[in-house]
């Protein structure tokens, strides 16, 4: 094979589970000695298409070419023969065996009485020190390292059968920086040797420091593909959040309005809250009747802070305050006592109930506060039902159709439905838009503004940054688990304003942003655009 041609070629790759096509016509190429970033949000296709690369999933359409050969990847097994590996974010190792039997596990040297130890721990040593290693002892055991060495372990282990392409999803998610740094310098080592490495991260300091190129997904679809220098973090960021559609650029109120007098007391107000490993301690208020969006990109904390407030996840730091009263919400169960409510991204997981009815499902809050010794009577059931499935327009409007039958805009709707039914005084939304079409959306949309018209508190988090700025009078921008930047919303505060505060945090050069900005902020500098690099190889 030539050293200008790709290892791997996916071209056209489709696969569709009922009722949701994850992915359409995908390109991807990956070239000997690189390190090549796969980008996009949640939904957009990354772990299906590396699943297709591994054989996890069958394709419905497309084909897969490794060193220059059309193969039919029917398993693990058949990736693993082509010479695929992969490293997951959660350490696929065994912490009872020692470190050489880790590494060589399902390779072991045999002699004619079975595993000739001392010959397996002699090789194990020698893939170790391959990597720079050589300090571990392979007959210590897994458990008495760090998670930071034990993934580098399971790339030892990858590395055992000449691995030509070497996949890491998420190996950092929970690593320290002189960790990260220590992993990037296997990885580079790789690189000189010729490895192709896929890397899957959603920190963007670390994509640009150790990618050579990038390749952009975006709802089950190819975006580009770019050389990592020649594209600026401002352009990547819009390339992967894509733009709004032009349906929902007329909608109603906006919620860009004066700012509020700061001697009110708000709703809800959090001091230095936070929780190791989740989240950095962060302050926020929320005023009634207000809409404060959170904004970032996947990875920034947004949905961890939601659930700190929630209860979901417990804080270890900070204080908290009701109505001016200190609160402690420690679970979901203590928030809806007092009249705060959430909603996950996680619809199909965590929020619908597929084999229950549409009634079922959204009763299911209301039920839960009052005690399941108290059932609702079928009376209450079916007024709760007629009232949000009309004001929410559901459809069909049948309370006693099966959930899992109804399209995700209208589930989405359910269960929006569920949690106004408790009447919450704060509601959080997280991406309660997402993977619905344009009409279901800009429905939603509008009632979140009648909501806070009515004086109801929403905190409105979503990977989509033109409707978090259409409908937030304040926005909080995360990165990387901490808040960089609170903007009161205004005339000049655009989706780009926020995609340049996202990429110009932690840029050396770059200008200050004031991480509380009263009034309409300008700005801050961006890094340098350039022409996109469609299809270069670095």
């Amino acid at each position: 094979m030539a050293a200008n041609q790709p290892i791997v070629e996916m071209s056209g790759i489709s696969i569709e589970f009922p009722g949701v096509k994850a992915l359409q016509d995908v390109s991807f190429r990956l070239f000997p000695g690189e390190v090549h970033t796969l980008m996009g949000e949640n939904g957009a296709g990354k772990s299906t298409l590396i699943k297709a690369l591994t054989g996890v999933y069958k394709i419905d359409g497309g084909a897969i070419r490794i060193g220059g050969d059309e193969r039919q990847l029917r398993g693990t097994a058949d990736a693993q023969a082509a010479g695929i590996s992969t490293v997951y974010q959660e350490v696929n190792l065994c912490d009872n065996l020692s470190i050489g039997e880790n590494v060589m596990l399902g390779h072991e040297i045999r002699g004619p009485f079975g595993i000739n130890w001392r010959k397996t721990n002699a090789a194990a040593r020698e893939a170790l020190a391959a990597l720079g290693l050589d300090h571990l002892d392979p007959k210590r055991s897994l458990s008495s390292i760090s998670l930071a060495m034990q993934q580098l372990v399971a790339i030892s282990r990858a590395m055992v059968i000449k691995s030509k392409v070497l996949i890491l999803d998420e190996p950092t998610s929970s690593l320290d920086a002189q960790e990260v740094e220590g992993l990037f310098a296997v990885i580079r080592q790789l690189r000189e040797q010729g490895v192709a490495i896929l890397f899957v991260s959603h920190f963007l300091d670390q994509v640009y420091a150790i990618s050579d190129r990038l390749t952009v997904l975006r709802n089950g679809q190819f975006v580009g593909e770019y050389a990592t220098a020649e594209l600026s973090r401002s352009d990547l960021i819009s390339k992967m959040i894509g733009k709004e559609f032009s349906t929902l650029e007329s909608l109603g109120a906006n919620r860009r309005v004066d700012a509020r007098d700061t001697a009110d007391i708000p709703l809800y107000r959090a001091q230095g809250i936070g929780r190791k490993g989740s989240i950095d301690p962060v302050d926020i208020e929320v005023h009634r009747g207000e809409v404060v969006g959170f904004a970032g990109l996947l990875g920034s904390g947004r949905t961890e802070l939601g659930r700190l407030i929630y209860g979901a996840d417990k804080p270890d730091t900070g204080s908290a305050q009701l109505n001016g009263d200190d609160v402690e919400v420690h679970s979901p169960a203590a928030a809806l006592r007092k009249h705060i409510a959430f909603s996950t991204e996680n619809r199909r997981d965590e929020g619908i109930v597929g084999d229950l009815t549409v009634r079922e499902n959204l009763i299911l809050a209301v039920q839960a506060r009052r005690g399941w010794a108290r059932p609702l009577s079928r009376r209450e059931q079916n007024e709760l039902c007629a009232k949000y499935l009309t004001e929410l327009n559901v459809r069909p409007a049948d309370p006693e159709r099966a959930i899992r039958n109804l399209s995700g805009g209208n589930q989405q709707k359910v269960l929006l439905g569920r949690w106004l039914a408790t009447r919450p005084e704060l509601l959080i939304l997280d991406e309660p838009t997402r993977g619905i079409d344009v009409g279901a959306k800009a429905e939603i949309q509008e009632t979140i503004a009648q909501l806070a018209e009515d004086g109801m508190s929403v905190i409105f988090i979503s990977s989509e940054l033109d409707e978090v700025v259409r409908l937030s009078e304040r926005i909080i921008v995360l990165k990387d688990h901490r808040k960089i930047a609170e903007i009161a919303n205004g005339p000049d505060v655009t989706a780009d304003l926020i995609v340049q505060t996202i990429a110009a945090d932690g840029v050396e050069g770059a200008e200050d942003v004031d991480p509380v900005a009263e009034d309409t902020p300008s700005a801050p500098t961006a890094p340098p655009a350039s022409a996109d690099a469609e299809g270069a190889r670095a």
